[in-house]
């Protein structure tokens, strides 16, 4: 079936002799899909153990057990802007698994920080991450997990200068 076919109201179903399309055997679309599943997973658990989104695990899981952290921190530590995490942080300080107070060192500033309970959903956080990771790792050799360590460090480094590469091409 044509892509025009597809397009024109034609059922969607495809011949299972049909190539897939070239991007999706690509390594970035593959690995993309990957990174999607394991977010999906991971945001599904994290739900589930501990009542968070998936913006809000994130928050949870930087502040970690680290001493209290600015605002802009955390959001630099998340990859969003602080006009980006603050509804989720409200909603973590309404619910008391975050601490915000004044910086001792200056006063315009905010710190946050997990609460007891922001801490037990910081370790439930750590407990389903070490399971997901058993999981992921159980059918590699040693050797096979620290080469793939080493390849996925070198191809991070080289998403990393794609990135910027596409920054500059504006």
């Amino acid at each position: 079936m044509s892509q025009i076919e597809s397009r024109g109201g034609s059922s969607p179903e495809t011949d299972e002799s049909d190539p897939p399309a070239p991007i999706t055997v690509m390594l970035s679309s593959r690995l993309m899909v990957l990174a999607n599943l394991l977010k999906r997973g991971a945001i599904l658990r994290y739900k589930r153990l501990a009542g968070l989104s998936s913006v809000e695990f994130g928050l949870v899981a930087s502040l970690g057990r680290r001493p209290p952290m600015s605002v802009a921190r955390l959001a630099e530590a998340v990859g969003q802007d602080k006009g980006q995490i603050s509804r989720a942080l409200a909603e973590l300080v309404s619910r008391k698994l975050i601490a915000k107070s004044a910086n001792p060192k200056d006063s315009r500033e905010v710190l946050v920080s997990l609460t007891a309970t922001g801490l037990a959903a910081h370790d439930a956080i750590v407990a389903g991450a070490q399971e997901r990771n058993r999981r992921l790792r159980e059918h590699l050799s040693e050797a096979e997990f620290e080469a793939l360590l080493q390849q996925v460090d070198q191809l991070t480094e080289i998403a990393a200068e794609l990135l910027e590469s596409e920054k500059t091409s504006r």
